[in-house]
């Protein structure tokens, strides 16, 4: 695979965490390569790295040395506030806690990343409501997060991370809180979705429902990627 053909490339990525007693070096010369539209899964024992992974190339965390590039543009490079509007306009974020804002409603919380990205209002609210009709929601708009089960919220959270059309969806323990019937619901939402939009999927799992519906299955042992496999599904 050539650069040109990727959306993310990482080369010799470190991240160490030192809290003056303690140092571990969380990634260890990571080398990767990851295509647009792929449907990723990260995989490992707890500890291994695998979140540590997915916030540096995401850019939440910064990283001690390598290179990561995202559709061509180095990350490291990118300023505090370029990497917070990159986030926010080509991103996507889903995660095990939902963190859905209690306050607000359905499509409030979906709306949010637009009203932050600086969209009108109108047009935040009718991006809002497309997001929910994808995920099956459109019903629900104006229930807060505590009216909605574990499964509703999480659609609420799916909705929110691709109401920006983001390029690269990023789900960390997308399923961890929820029964294996509704996981199940959540992981055939998000690979329709990768289908029909051509959006790249990283997920962070342990959940083997959610790795057998994968392209690509990334192992991860001690900070290292220590199997790397592609595999065809239907």
């Amino acid at each position: 695979m050539s650069e040109d053909e990727s959306i993310i490339v990482a080369q010799g990525v470190h991240k160490i965490y030192d809290t003056g007693r303690v140092r571990v070096e969380a990634l260890t010369g990571i080398n990767l390569s990851v295509t647009k539209g792929d449907f990723i899964v990260v995989m490992g024992p707890s500890g291994c790295g695998k979140t540590t992974l997915l916030n540096c190339l995401s850019g939440l965390d910064d990283i001690d040395s390598g290179s990561i590039k995202i559709a061509g543009e180095e990350l490291t490079q990118m300023s505090d506030n370029r990497k917070t509007v990159y986030r926010a306009t080509k991103m996507g974020y889903i995660f095990q806690t939902f963190n859905l804002l209690p306050v607000l409603t359905a499509i409030e919380n979906v709306e949010l990343p637009l009203l932050v990205s600086g969209t009108k209002g109108k047009d935040a609210r009718a991006k809002a409501m497309s997001a929910l009709e994808l995920v099956g929601l459109s019903d629900r708009p104006s229930h807060y997060p505590s009216e909605l089960s574990g499964g509703q919220q999480q659609r609420i959270a799916v909705a929110r991370a691709l109401v920006n059309e983001p390029e690269i969806v990023w789900a960390d323990e997308p399923t961890g809180n929820l029964d294996s019937e509704t996981s199940s619901e959540i992981v055939q939402l998000m690979t329709d979705l990768n289908k029909k939009n051509g959006q790249t999927f990283i997920i962070v799992t342990h959940a083997q429902l959610v790795a057998d519906r994968a392209q690509r299955i990334i192992q991860m042992t001690d900070g290292e990627i220590v199997d790397d496999g592609i595999k065809l599904v239907s």
